[in-house]
C-alpha cells in the first residue's frame, strides 16, 4: 500500500531500540539511558545514552560528562536537543557562541557545522530528536581529532 509504514524490525543504529513490533510502543528512556547505552558521538563526541528509532524519527536521552562534548561536526538530518540538566556551551555555524541550561531547546539545521560542550561544573542530560534520513552519529570536521575533552577532563586525567 502506498504511504504505509512498516512497524518493528531492526534498528539502524547499533544498540538502539526499534519502536513498534516486539519492542512495543512505550519506552522508559531513563532506564534505556542507564542500561542500554548507545555511543551517539562516534569519534568526535562523548554523547552516550538510550536511543529509540521509528521509521522516520529517532529520539534519545543522552549524557555528556562535565568538561566533555562534541567537536565541530554536521549531519544531513535536522536535530533538536532539549537540555534537562546541566549547561552547554553551544556553537552553531554563523551564530555567536552561547551558554544554555535546563529548559532550552536547541535547533541544529541539516548540514550546518555545530558543537556542544558540557561546562565543567556538572554533567549534561539532554533529550535529542532527529529525523531518520541519516543516523545519530554525524560527520566531524576533523576526522582525526577524536572526542572532545576540556583540559583536565581527559580520560587519563580522571584516574588518581
Amino acid at each position: 500500500m502506498t504511504g504505509e509504514v512498516s512497524r518493528g524490525g531492526q534498528a539502524r543504529t547499533e544498540g538502539a531500540i526499534k519502536g513498534g513490533g516486539e519492542a512495543g510502543y512505550i519506552f522508559d528512556l531513563m532506564k534505556l539511558a542507564s542500561e542500554k547505552r548507545v555511543d551517539a558521538g562516534g569519534n568526535y563526541s562523548t554523547a552516550i545514552g538510550g536511543l529509540v528509532e521509528g521509521e522516520r524519527m529517532q529520539c534519545g536521552l543522552m549524557q555528556k560528562a562535565r568538561g566533555t562534548g562534541a567537536r565541530p561536526h554536521s549531519h544531513p538530518n535536522e536535530q533538536w536537543n532539549y537540555v534537562i540538566k546541566g549547561r552547554l556551551r553551544v556553537n552553531i555555524e554563523g551564530q555567536p557562541e552561547q551558554i544554555v541550561g535546563p529548559g532550552t531547546v536547541i535547533y541544529f539545521p541539516a548540514n550546518i557545522v555545530h558543537s556542544t560542550v558540557a561546562l565543567p561544573d556538572e554533567d549534561v542530560l539532554f533529550f535529542v530528536v532527529k529525523d531518520m534520513s541519516y543516523g545519530i552519529v554525524g560527520k566531524p570536521v576533523d576526522e582525526a581529532a577524536g572526542k572532545y575533552y576540556e583540559p583536565g577532563f581527559e580520560p587519563d586525567s580522571q584516574k588518581s
